[in-house]
């Protein structure tokens, strides 16, 4: 039987056809997709985030679009097809998951342990010399230096607790105040950045998780604001800075 998979890789390689398809796909390249593959990951996060069931399936299904997409364009230059893809995988999970796909014992450590152990294991074999290979460059910056902080935790680099994180931030924070020059105030907004991440890390805390919490209360307090200010009959942009913070308080204690 012709499944729903089948049909969408037939349909890509029409798109794609240099005489048949569609003049917009054939003229794509990985890195003109790469874009959209990461916006499409995105949009299945959004739909989580709000609980949308029908919103991620649709979402989804964009995102299987994307790799059938890069599989199709790496299939045509002779490198791997779809089912290489699948293959590769499959392969990965199962050695990953070596208690449940083979006679490994399970030593009770968790998840993330465990996991950790094995993909080391994995990079050793690919030739990796650093503690840090393989954290890919492409990850949004916050994400990416939870994930440098974590491996070179990992190695024995890290704070023993809150205290020397919280030093840090202040510390970073006086020195973005104290530049002079673009250029050093970019360095130090930078450095007291990572160095956030670095004490909500060590809170227990993802970043993400926490900076899109935060970005979610904040659009819905402003919004909210400006329903306020509407209500009266006010432009809430030409209103006074003092006036605005009133508002802003006026919608926190509505929220208590």
């Amino acid at each position: 039987m012709t499944t729903q998979l089948d049909r969408l890789l037939r349909i890509m390689a029409r798109l794609r056809d240099p005489q048949r398809g569609c003049e917009w796909d054939v003229a794509q390249t990985f890195a003109t997709i790469a874009p959209y593959t990461i916006e499409e990951a995105y949009e299945v996060a959004d739909a989580v985030q709000r609980d949308d069931m029908a919103a991620l399936k649709d979402e989804l299904g964009d995102l299987l679009l994307q790799v059938v997409f890069h599989a199709r364009m790496a299939e045509e230059l002779g490198h791997f097809d779809f089912e290489a893809v699948a293959e590769a995988i499959s392969d990965k999970m199962e050695s990953r998951h070596p208690h449940v796909f083979g006679d490994a014992p399970d030593q009770g450590q968790s998840r993330e342990v465990r996991w950790e152990a094995l993909k080391e294991r994995e990079r050793a074999s690919k030739g990796a010399t650093s503690a840090l290979d393989g954290v890919a460059l492409a990850l949004p910056a916050l994400m990416r230096s939870e994930k440098l902080q974590k491996r070179a935790a990992r190695a024995g680099f890290d704070w023993p607790d809150t205290e020397g994180p919280a030093d840090k931030v202040r510390e970073e924070l006086a020195e973005l105040a104290e530049a002079t020059s673009p250029e050093h105030r970019a360095e130090e907004a930078g450095d007291m950045l990572f160095a956030a991440v670095n004490l909500v890390r060590k809170c227990g805390i993802a970043p993400e998780d926490a900076l899109r919490a935060a970005n979610i209360k904040f659009e819905r307090r402003f919004r909210a604001m400006e329903s306020l200010a509407a209500d009266q009959a006010q432009d809430f942009a030409k209103l006074s800075l003092d006036d605005q913070e009133a508002l802003w308080q006026a919608v926190k204690a509505s929220e208590r």
